[in-house]
């Protein structure tokens, strides 16, 4: 129940539903009680029990109404109408109160689990929000500790598991005031009675929180193992083309049913726990229901204590019990598996965004100067990337990033953009250190186009547009023609508004690059920040994107990292890096001259000399 605490904040917006729910709880299981005793005159009329009572009982005050005070009353209508209307007449009247008493049951029962509905659903949706928008905000390093597959049945199965066990909180308001009413009509009609239905709830509550115990663990094993499953699923469908081609359907086939396995056999021990509460706790009732059948009858028979309609009143709402009583006990172990949901969700919402904006951050909304790194150093894990790396970009001018992988180039860009935070060192931008500036205005700053062209199952439009609030067809078509992608996108049957399919997958490589730069064209901004643009591209398709990268990069400042040394020859600047550290620098022509690891470099990419 602890975790749930922190739903108090959720139901703050929802007090109306919570109310009204809790107003509609407290009528049904009043009237819950009421249906039960109202079954008594209708016994009464029936059998014709009791002495015929013709003078109406007089009412001295509070301190005389009691059950025998109402019994009394009672009787007296009921003599009363059978002698006026007769007796058919008089049985039919109590039927039709009968049936009243149940119509109202049952329209505040639908009325409170409506409201409780409502209340349950908006605080999921509220709930799932938080989740989602705590999830993008998070630093890049999160996930690349996480599974993918994980994070998403935290997301989407938890929040579900969440929703049916808050709602069994929500409606265990409802089941012990439907016992507390219930128990106080059955005191009023024998104290002596309900002596032992008061001896059997703790015990029964006992045994049942004892057969519930390990549910919790269980169900967050469960959630565990879902989630790997989850990944499992999403590796083998992004990776279906790698597994064919080295005939591993075996080994994936293998690993998914060890998964699958392993959640059975947790279903199946959670499900034999489940399964045996019901039926033991419905025993209990029945059992104590017995006992009261041989003791009441006792008092109706033998003592006379007990009146034969009262004593099946009684027994009606003894056995009403149960069903609040079981939904209680489905409740507790719906609530034992939220837990371990809540828990799992909890990792999301409780991670620290190591790269959260600082309470006095500077908002930038232009770059006049440049950007300069300043000694940075920077790690991942336990070794250095980079070294000691110092670099100025002048505004207006291409500086391009060149080395053999691994030598620290794309580090620099997930500096630059602030996707991580520098170990030693820093990073001005105007001057101003960007770890004192909101990441988002430093990133308005900047356009990125990557190696690995991310686009989403949307229209193409909706893809170049990504970001933009306000944007026209024109605008979007005219980033498409600076990009070299009016042409192919006009060969579509909708033109702009054809989808490109899950990642892209409608459109070839080079097609999706020159929608990736339209997309950071749109944007328009001072920076450009290219990551290898046109490493993963055929001849033909690299000579299109680079002449688009061209007319992306003109009057713009760009840093360009590149394997392909073509694509940066006409830089201002040119760093050459190794395991992390600049080891030359300066124009094509001069690092050509120096014959050192550029030189080597172009040599091996087969360039023309100049």
């Amino acid at each position: 129940m602890k975790n749930f605490k922190r739903f108090l904040k959720y139901l703050v917006p929802y007090r109306k539903h919570q109310f009204l729910s809790i107003l509609f709880n407290i009528l049904y299981a009043f009237f819950s009680s009421i249906s039960m005793l109202s079954l008594l005159p209708m016994v009464k009329v029936l059998f014709e029990e009791g002495e015929k009572l013709r003078v109406k009982p007089v009412y001295n005050g509070i301190k005389d109404f009691d059950l025998n005070y109402l019994e009394n009353y009672l009787n007296y209508l009921i003599t009363n109408m059978n002698e006026t209307n007769g007796p058919l007449a008089t049985l039919i009247t109590i039927v039709g109160f009968v049936l009243s008493t149940f119509l109202l049951k049952n329209v505040f029962s639908y009325l409170s689990i409506l409201y409780m509905t409502y209340l349950n659903n908006g605080i999921l949706k509220d709930l799932r929000q938080d989740v989602y928008n705590k999830v993008i905000s998070l630093n890049v390093a999160f996930f690349s500790n996480e599974r993918k597959g994980d994070l998403i049945s935290r997301m989407t199965a938890d929040i579900n598991t969440i929703k049916v066990s808050f709602m069994s909180v929500l409606m265990m308001i409802r089941e012990p005031l439907t016992i507390l009413f219930t128990l106080i009509a059955m005191i009023a009609i024998s104290w002596k009675l309900s002596v032992f239905v008061f001896f059997f709830i703790p015990i029964s509550g006992f045994l049942i929180s004892k057969l519930s115990k390990g549910i919790k663990s269980q169900s967050g094993d469960i959630f565990s193992l879902e989630g790997h499953l989850l990944s499992n699923i999403e590796e083998t469908l992004g990776g279906i083309k790698i597994i064919k081609n080295f005939t591993s359907e075996s080994y994936f086939s293998k690993k998914f049913n060890d998964l699958t396995k392993n959640i059975n056999n947790l279903n199946n021990s959670i499900g034999k726990v489940m399964s045996l509460s019901a039926p033991t706790s419905e025993f209990l009732g029945i059992l104590v229901i017995s006992i009261l059948l041989i003791y009441g009858g006792s008092l109706v028979l033998i003592d006379k204590s007990l009146s034969g309609g009262a004593f099946m009143a009684y027994i009606g709402l003894a056995y009403q019990i149960l069903t609040p009583a079981k939904a209680i006990t489905k409740a507790n172990h719906a609530l034992q598996g939220g837990n371990a949901a809540y828990e799992r969700i909890a990792f999301i919402l409780d991670a620290e965004n190591p790269l959260k904006d600082k309470p006095n951050a500077k908002v930038i909304t232009e770059f006049n100067h440049e950007i300069k790194f300043n000694n940075v150093s920077f790690k991942y894990k336990d070794d250095f990337v980079l070294k000691n790396f110092s670099l100025t970009v002048p505004k207006g001018k291409i500086v391009a990033l060149v080395g053999e992988s691994g030598s620290g180039k794309s580090t620099i860009a997930n500096l630059i953009t602030r996707f991580y935070d520098v170990t030693e060192g820093s990073i001005t931008f105007d001057g101003v250190d960007i770890r004192d500036v909101t990441t988002k205005s430093l990133r308005e700053q900047m356009g990125i186009v990557a190696q690995d062209s991310i686009l989403f199952n949307e229209s193409i439009a909706n893809n170049i547009s990504l970001g933009i609030e306000e944007t026209n067809e024109e605008d979007i078509i005219k980033a498409a023609k600076i990009a070299n992608a009016h042409n192919f996108i006009s060969d579509f049957p909708n033109k702009y508004q054809n989808n490109v399919g899950d990642g892209g997958s409608l459109l070839s490589g080079g097609q999706r690059q020159r929608i990736a730069i339209a997309r950071a064209v749109i944007k328009n901004p001072p920076i450009m920040i290219l990551d290898e643009a046109t490493s993963a591209l055929d001849t033909e398709s690299e000579k299109l994107v680079q002449d688009a990268l061209e007319n992306m990069m003109e009057n713009r400042t760009s840093i360009a990292i590149a394997h392909r040394l073509s694509t940066i020859r006409n830089a201002d600047h040119i760093v050459v890096m190794k395991k992390g550290e600049i080891i030359e620098q300066g124009t094509h022509e001069t690092l050509l001259n120096t014959k050192g690891t550029y030189h080597n470099l172009v040599a091996l990419q087969s360039l023309e000399f100049n």
